[in-house]
């Protein structure tokens, strides 16, 4: 099997008929230039030095000597064999409130710009264990399914948005039954769940789900982003800010509901973490979450790639050595076959 480790690369080779153009126009206009200077008879009197085969053939190997340097910087591989690794780890579900309210600002940038930032450096870490991603406001959806594929849990935390979920509210009880509901039970892994809210929770009571989860053996931990104290919710329209406001005009304050998510996580055996804008907390989680004993969910199966960059490196310091011993005077070896054709293109 091949590949190029950063095909990325490859993308310079195109740099390099454009200097070849720029080379040709080059040389064409210094002949034009030469044949209103002097007749083609008085070039070789006038710069009988000169080999125009030698400058090309410098040229081209200078060109060539680029393309392998390009080829060696994109690092060619060849898969030589293929290893099946034991997967191991723990399935974690975290469920991401994208509510209005995870709008308010006392959390900067703002409340949910400050979860994905966290999500994001928590998937960095992750070696192994399954993450997967669910999306709240007034219903829940599955937003990443438990996946390792890090890469792809990346791209799809970016498109969330305060538009991920069309229903109004805050249903922190359905989402902890939806993740209840996607965990493997049939692999015997451990499984947490995390929730990342203001705690303003208007669907019910929460706590029969937490219950649920408790009985399949899940942690349940809560990190609670927002002022207690209550801040507007800002809205933007071009380079006006408002706030948003209630039927009677009062503008609406949202307030982090600490009381639930202490109770949320004490009930379901994990921890509760005040947000700010300082501490990373879904890294002190995961800290807590690496000491649980990890359990094989699967076998992978992974191809061992050899780096093959050499292949194109030494050819190019060879051929930047040779164009570095070529001078562009005329020798007396080629100097027979030369003459006819500087004749017809000096």
């Amino acid at each position: 099997m091949f590949r190029f480790a950063h095909p990325e690369y490859l993308y310079i080779l195109y740099i390099l008929p454009v200097l070849a153009a720029v080379y040709w126009w080059s040389y064409t206009r210094r002949k034009k230039d030469l044949s209103v200077f002097a007749e083609g008879g008085m070039h070789r009197i006038l710069i009988p030095g000169f080999s125009t085969i030698k400058g090309i053939f410098r040229f081209s190997l200078l060109l060539l000597a680029s393309a392998f340097i390009i080829i060696s910087g994109a690092n060619p591989q060849i898969g030589s064999r293929v290893q099946e690794v034991k997967q191991t780890g723990i399935d974690v579900f975290i469920l991401l409130d994208v509510s209005l309210s995870m709008k308010a600002e006392d959390i900067k940038p703002n409340r949910l710009e400050r979860a994905k930032l966290q999500i994001n450096n928590l998937i960095s870490r992750l070696r192994g264990d399954r993450i997967g991603l669910i999306v709240f406001s007034g219903d829940a959806f599955i937003q990443i399914p438990l996946t390792t594929d890090y890469s792809a849990a990346n791209l799809f935390l970016s498109a969330v948005d305060f538009n991920s979920v069309p229903q109004p509210g805050t249903a922190i009880g359905p989402a902890i039954e939806l993740a209840v509901k996607s965990f493997n039970y049939k692999q015997n892994t451990q499984k947490a769940i995390i929730i990342i809210t203001d705690g303003e929770e208007n669907q019910g009571d929460p706590m029969t789900a937490v219950e649920e989860a408790v009985s399949n053996g899940i942690k349940i931990y809560a990190i609670g982003l927002g002022s207690p104290s209550g801040v507007p919710i800002p809205v933007y329209s071009g380079s006006q800010v408002t706030f948003k406001k209630d039927n009677e005009g009062n503008t609406v304050l949202t307030k982090l509901d600490e009381p639930t998510l202490i109770k949320i996580a004490g009930n379901g055996n994990g921890k509760y973490y005040q947000g700010n804008n300082y501490q990373d907390n879904l890294n002190d989680i995961y800290n807590d979450l690496e000491s649980i004993e990890k359990t094989e969910f699967g076998v992978k199966k992974v191809t061992d790639y050899e780096d093959r960059f050499y292949y194109f490196l030494i050819p190019a310091i060879l051929l930047l050595i040779s164009e570095l011993l070529i001078s562009e005077k005329k020798s007396a070896i080629y100097a027979r076959f030369a003459r006819r054709f500087e004749r017809e293109n000096v």
